[in-house]
């Protein structure tokens, strides 16, 4: 395994996040696995370096946080770095529930820290930018998470670029705890984040972690086999991102044919783009067995020349732009 800084936290990660939206129950969405079944991946996630694991209470109503405190409860706590995250309503019942405000966010992570079977988050990220509320009073009701020793970083996820920059201002001239990282929405067939969020980051050294790294499963197939898979015949949401669109058939394509040239899997040389990205420390990646796991590891070994990635990204054609409103 490889490890990183994350961001400037001076905080060590391995370079790749394993995802755990993928592990709750089966009744929330039918790709998800149960606990006996995620367990042994969690497990061989550890024993293959992986210290690196993000979550949302949203996942499986809290299921997701539950199973991963679970396993984790094995193990070395400060060996591990967690991520959970908060937003979206949690009870229809309770429109406090989601949402950042201070009430919102002092519940919800009490309640993912409880679900997880810990006193302190190592990073608890915003999972969406909150219209409803404003900015300079997310960030309090965080740093004084922080400073109550609830999490140790605060992050964020998808969002416009002018909404990041405001809450990384908002911070430093509040002397707020600012945002250390961004999770947000980027694959080798989504790259609008490269326009300002991405050099954003880079300027103001926070720490990358996109999500959708194999875009949903579009990169790891051939992409007329992709409703093939239980996740891309069931998941309605996948058809609202632009994969498909511009490009995408051909970078799906040249995916393929240089994964049979170099012997590995499409999956592989997806992974090993993003890898090959300065701006990225670690992707997240989602997996319901230990064989993709395995595989995703071995991505790390994967070396691309500059006319690997030329090639791969040529054929990219701007689209709408995706993951967030």
């Amino acid at each position: 395994m490889e490890y990183t800084t994350l961001g400037d936290t001076g905080m060590k990660v391995s370079r790749i996040c394993l995802g755990c939206m993928s592990f709750g129950s089966s009744e929330w969405r039918p790709w998800v696995l149960d606990e006996d079944d995620a367990a042994p991946i969690i497990e061989r996630a550890i024993e293959l370096g992986v210290n690196f694991f993000d979550t949302a209470n949203m996942y499986s109503n809290g299921e997701s946080e539950r199973v991963l405190g679970d396993v984790l409860a094995g193990y070395e706590r400060d060996a591990q770095v967690v991520a959970t995250k908060g937003y979206f309503q949690m009870d229809d019942a309770d429109p406090n529930s989601g949402g950042l405000s201070r009430k919102a966010i002092d519940h919800q992570l009490e309640a993912s820290l409880d679900r997880l079977g810990m006193d302190t988050v190592d990073l608890y990220q915003t999972h969406r930018w909150d219209d409803d509320t404003p900015v300079e009073q997310t960030l309090a009701a965080l740093d004084d998470a922080v400073r109550r020793g609830k999490t140790r970083y605060v992050g964020a996820s998808s969002m416009w670029a002018h909404q990041f920059a405001e809450a990384l201002h908002t911070s430093e001239r509040e002397d707020y705890e600012r945002f250390v990282t961004m999770q947000n929405h980027y694959n080798l067939a989504y790259r609008e984040e490269e326009r300002e969020m991405l050099p954003l980051c880079e300027r103001e050294g926070v720490g990358v972690m996109p999500w959708s790294p194999l875009a949903r499963g579009y990169l790891t197939r051939p992409h007329e086999d992709v409703d093939a898979t239980t996740r891309g015949s069931t998941e309605e949401h996948m058809y609202e991102h632009p994969y498909r669109e511009g490009g995408g058939p051909e970078i799906n394509e040249r995916v393929q044919e240089l994964a049979a040239r170099k012997d590995v899997k499409m999956a592989q040389i997806a992974l090993a783009w993003l890898f090959h990205k300065n701006w990225v420390d670690a992707p997240i990646v989602g997996t319901t067995s230990v064989e993709h796991l395995e595989d995703a590891v071995e991505a790390l070994d994967i070396d691309l020349s500059d006319s690997d990635i030329e090639y791969l990204e040529e054929p990219y054609q701007p689209v709408p732009v995706s993951g967030h409103d």
